[in-house]
């Protein structure tokens, strides 16, 4: 993937629910990926202009390829989170969105990362090529 010199990152804040908690009284690891795609369904329409609305308006999804996580502490009951997402590279099969997870109150990176996506073409669940109109709107 072609890597400009620079992308814009955003921020979204969460509270840990009591349906986000695991047996060992923390956030459950599967609900870090949660949080991530809520920060982008949310950054992608306040932030970039382009809600996942007109994606699928226009016949497109997107669909994480490979996800990594780097879990470094752990979510409570009730913690105000902040998740920072940015695109880090983005071409015409996909983009690569990288991200962290930091404790609001202790500013403590809980976990970073970054997820693969590659778009979809609904009526065929095949890749498709990202137009460059999109590739343009995301590149902010």
């Amino acid at each position: 993937m072609d890597t400009p010199a620079h992308y814009s990152t955003f921020e979204s804040e969460f509270r840990v629910r009591p349906d986000d908690i695991d047996m060992f009284q923390h956030v459950h690891n599967s609900k870090y990926f949660d949080y991530v795609l809520a920060a982008r369904y949310d950054q992608m329409e306040r932030c970039y202009g382009m809600a996942m609305e007109k994606f699928m308006e226009r016949g497109f999804g997107w669909v994480v390829r490979t996800a990594h996580v780097d879990y470094k502490r752990a979510l409570t009951m009730g913690d105000y989170f902040i998740v920072k997402t940015g695109i880090e590279s983005i071409d015409d099969k996909g983009c690569r969105v990288k991200f962290s997870i930091t404790n609001k109150a202790t500013k403590k990176i809980c976990c970073d990362g970054w997820f693969d996506y590659v778009m979809i073409d609904m009526a065929t669940g095949r890749g498709a090529k990202v137009p460059e109109d999109i590739i343009a709107q995301y590149t902010i």
